[in-house]
């Protein structure tokens, strides 16, 4: 039996660096949909993810000769806009004491705080050892740049143990997610909540049709008579509204959703006599939903439920899909049978001093979040949880 030839790692300024076909001959259900190349390649090419915007893409990828047998997406980033962990505090630490925080490396989907497969391997590759090889490969870059270091954003379970192998500090995240529990009818899920709290579900599903507000999913083909103009604005809508906010996306990313990526996205709309007062772009894999980007255009009682919560459920009973996870933050989706679920990343600061205080900070942080578990778990208002 010949010996494998040894692999290779290069780091790439662009996805188009390479083929789709190569890319996405690594992508399995648990990098869906996140990490298609196309997904990828519309925040590159819509100037969403760019260096303009703090975003320099730095992909790595690791190759037998001309086999692509590992890779993941990656970037140096000028500051932390966009990424969805929040480290702030680090660098305001780092800074304090005189070192530079940014550039950093980070393995991630811009602007995506969805968990997903973030090495890519081939199929028949030992998926432990190219992860490894990868990520030994990220340090050496990280450490030859003068890096202050690497972080690894919302990747899959299991993927922790080759991370700490590597040396990574874990950090617990929490995301609210509804699971389906064999549910055949919506009438199913209401029947887990104790009964004061299914009453005030029923009150607020009910609000739509009171208010003339009418809800319906485009998927597929049907995206083709939605405006990219209008679904923009939908997004800005919600960003516009915070001091905070930033339209981190432009409106070619979304044109560049509905041109090619379309087979992926449903458009959650509520319309009153005919008019679009609000919607949800969302992002689909074979089993789960993602809910993303939400908007208004006029402001009623309880439609932001409707729309990014309780319908977008009701879709997943009738499709049977495994899980829908609406996103990041909202203490509010606990109350409307969304449970808690933990979201990992991991972090590998090079400067001694300060990857030490990162892992004390991490300890303590780790134990209140799971600590708080059972809290978050009581406050779904199911029966049978203390």
């Amino acid at each position: 039996m010949s010996t494998p030839l040894p692999t290779t790692l290069r780091i790439l300024p662009s996805i188009h660096e390479v083929p789709a076909s190569l890319w996405d001959g690594l992508v399995d259900e648990a990098a869906l949909p996140f990490l298609e190349w196309t997904f990828l390649a519309a925040l590159e090419d819509s100037g969403s993810a760019v260096p303009e915007r703090g975003w320099h893409p730095r992909h790595l990828t690791l190759w037998r000769g001309s086999r692509l047998v590992a890779a993941a997406p990656a970037y140096l980033k000028d500051d932390s806009q966009g990424e969805f962990i929040f480290d702030a505090p680090w660098a305001t630490a780092s800074e304090r004491a005189g070192l530079r925080y940014y550039p950093k490396l980070v393995l991630t989907v811009p602007f995506t705080p969805a968990t997903g497969r973030r090495v890519l391997v081939a199929p028949g590759e030992d998926r432990a050892a190219r992860e490894a090889e990868l990520y030994q490969g990220a340090l050496e870059f990280a450490r030859a740049e003068q890096l202050s270091g690497i972080h690894v954003l919302f990747p899959t379970q299991e993927e922790l143990p080759t991370l700490e192998a590597q040396g990574y500090a874990l950090r617990l995240g929490v995301q609210y997610q509804w699971d389906n529990a064999g549910y055949r009818t919506m009438e199913d899920f209401l029947a887990r909540f104790h009964s004061k709290r299914r009453n005030q579900v029923r009150r607020e599903l009910r609000a739509p049709a009171e208010q003339g507000i009418e809800l319906k999913t485009l998927r597929g083909d049907a995206l083709c008579e939605v405006d990219v103009d209008t679904l923009h604005r939908l997004y800005a809508s919600t960003v516009d509204k915070y001091p905070w906010g930033a339209r981190l996306l432009t409106r070619d990313f979304f044109a560049r959703m509905l041109s090619g990526f379309r087979h992926r996205c449903e458009l959650v709309e509520a319309r009153r006599e005919g008019q679009l007062v609000a919607g949800a772009f969302n992002f689909r894999a074979p089993q789960v939903l993602y809910g993303r980007y939400w908007g208004c255009f006029e402001e009623h009682p309880f439609l932001h439920f409707n729309v990014c919560l309780y319908h977008p459920v009701a879709e997943g009973i009738a499709q049977g899909l495994t899980r829908f996870e609406p996103g990041a933050g909202g203490e509010h989706k606990l109350t409307r049978g969304f449970e808690p679920r933990l979201t990992y990343s991991a972090h590998l600061l090079l400067h001694p001093g300060l990857d030490r205080a990162v892992r004390g900070f991490l300890e303590h942080e780790r134990a209140a979040v799971q600590g708080g578990l059972p809290q978050w778990r009581a406050e779904t208002g199911f029966k049978g949880v203390a």
